[in-house]
């Protein structure tokens, strides 16, 4: 009989646990980097399968929450396009909770010298767990208009995160320091605020707009006329105000300008797209890709943010001085 033979099978069992925890990295490598990335996109993604749902009208194709009908967890045929629409955003929800538990999993070895990668991982799996909560109170509430908008406003929270999460993985653990001057980090979180103040007014203009999710669904009263016009304001507050970042950001040859840059020109797409959407009708089309746009913007401000910042340098202590009898 051989050794491994003799080892109950109980022991054998025991190990597993162990040999899984020895597994898991205890640095950032690949296999953390390919899921935090696959978890970022998973949630722009479910925010475009969000918008197809609410620009198809498919809102209710499910009717019932967390089943799709009373009798049937998955759509049935009689429910048609709609169903498909709707059963395929909740199943998309089920792959961005998987990917989360997967990153937090990666990184739970490495809680402690890179506390704050475990944190943000551990707000995406909670606002995953939250945000299906909360899509079902959109659907039991008949697609109310303020709670679908605060559906999408945390789903571009939660794409932030996941972009707050691909900066720091890339940078080194331990305490960060300004990398610009203080009054142009004031800039940037001042840009940043009116950042956010665009997607709530973009959010109460669609939630008075024609594209409600379900025919029957109400509106949030307000004049989706006038929202636009107060959606355009900050919205071109917030373009001026970068470009404005860029340009310093060029001359004082800041290390965060190439990302600048590229909020500025996602602004430029946005605005160019905000446009053509207002003056053709709002075509389903148009709207989706303004909101998808709208959590890229919120993305790449965040790596502004972060990248104002830098790992703080810390000193090596001076070797000793030899003695003159050392030196012989």
């Amino acid at each position: 009989m051989s050794p491994a033979s003799t080892t109950p099978p109980s022991s054998r069992a025991a190990t597993i646990p162990g040999r899984f925890l020895a597994w898991l990295p205890t640095d950032v490598d690949r296999r953390v980097r390919v899921f935090a990335w696959l978890s970022f996109l998973a949630e722009v993604l479910i925010i475009g399968t969000g918008g197809a749902v609410r620009l198809t009208g498919s809102g209710l194709g499910c009717p019932t929450w967390p089943r799709c009908t009373a009798d049937s967890i998955v759509n049935t045929p009689e429910m048609g396009i709609h169903g498909i629409i709707e059963f395929g955003n909740r199943t998309l929800t089920g792959l961005v909770g998987i990917l989360a538990i997967v990153v937090v999993v990666l990184v739970w070895r490495l809680r402690r010298e890179r506390r704050a990668l475990f944190v943000l991982s551990l707000i995406v799996l909670g606002g995953v767990v939250a945000q299906a909560l909360v899509g079902g109170v959109t659907v039991l509430t008949g697609l109310n208009p303020f709670i679908v908008g605060f559906h999408y406003v945390a789903s571009v929270s939660l794409v932030a995160v996941c972009a707050a999460f691909l900066v720091l993985m890339n940078a080194p653990a331990g305490p960060r320091t300004l990398a610009a001057p203080q009054w142009f980090a004031g800039l940037v979180h001042t840009t940043t605020a009116v950042l956010a103040l665009t997607i709530v007014f973009g959010v109460l203009t669609t939630g008075a707009g024609p594209h409600s999710g379900d025919a029957a669904s109400v509106r949030n009263g307000f004049d989706a006329q006038v929202l636009e016009h107060v959606h355009a304001w900050p919205g071109y507050a917030l373009f001026f105000l970068t470009l404005i970042v860029v340009v310093l950001a060029w001359r004082l040859r800041l290390g965060v300008r190439r990302w600048a840059t590229a909020l500025l020109a996602v602004e430029l797409v946005q605005i160019a797209v905000g446009l053509y959407q207002a003056r053709n009708g709002l075509p389903e089309i148009a709207v989706g890709t303004h909101m998808v746009l709208a959590a890229l913007a919120a993305a790449t401000m965040t790596v502004v943010v972060l990248r104002v910042k830098e790992p703080a340098v810390t000193e090596r202590p001076a070797p000793p001085r030899q003695t003159a009898a050392a030196r012989g």
